[in-house]
């Protein structure tokens, strides 16, 4: 597969082409130093499919520059990098169609891990997502107890519940369907459901509401 790497500072780029070029052998890396060589890459060469893209660009700044990258690459999947890794900034370029956002503080295992999760069709949440928006523990109860308490009180089906561990590791649909052994309507079903639960609308709305009120699953 093709990627773009869109960021106007050259040796984090020159950095991040040789890490990827190590973890990644298969990906083809095409780089642009701005939105607007970017757009002319992406014009160029249509099977790209993934663009790592940095929100302060020096010809554009912000979410603005995601939008616009989204409206001539709709299909492709968007990545963002930034300096800026706070909660909100996190969640509105998920919610404008990010698949993922790393941090620039992030260490190249990091990276590969996030990037991984992305490839297999997944949604990447930094750590910071969590720890923002998790609540604070109540006394005398543990992460079991409380996870318990709240998918009994939202009335989570154990197979939704399985649904939601998978979800919140960053997994796709395809990877959900292979380790529940369920046909993918099957899943879109549970997802549904659970959608209307959790109140939300998007896999990345349920990841964030299920931190939120304190949903913790054992890893693996």
């Amino acid at each position: 597969m093709k990627a773009l790497l869109v960021d106007d500072h050259a040796l984090f780029r020159s950095g991040l082409m040789l890490l990827l070029a190590a973890r990644f052998p298969d990906v083809v890396m095409r780089e642009a130093e701005g939105l607007t060589p970017a757009l002319a890459h992406l014009a160029a060469e249509p099977d790209i499919e993934l663009v790592l893209l940095d929100l302060g660009l020096r010809d554009s700044q912000g979410l603005p520059t995601l939008r616009q990258l989204r409206a001539v690459s709709d299909e492709r999947t968007i990545v963002v990098l930034s300096a800026s890794d706070d909660a909100d900034t996190v969640i509105a370029a998920l919610n404008e169609g990010a698949a993922g956002f790393i941090p620039k503080t992030a260490r190249g295992k990091a990276v590969e891990q996030a990037l991984r999760v992305v490839l297999d069709g997944g949604i990447y949440l930094p750590p910071i997502v969590y720890s923002a928006v998790a609540p604070l523990p109540e006394l005398e109860q543990t992460d079991e107890e409380r996870t318990a308490e709240m998918i009994d009180r939202l009335g989570l089906s154990p197979r939704q519940v399985d649904v939601l561990r998978l979800l919140t590791a960053g997994q796709s649909n395809k990877v959900i369907c292979r380790e529940l052994d369920v046909a993918e309507s099957t899943i879109k079903t549970h997802l549904l459901g659970l959608f209307r639960k959790l109140g939300v609308n998007s896999r990345t709305e349920a990841v964030v509401a299920a931190a939120r009120i304190g949903l913790k699953f054992p890893n693996g």
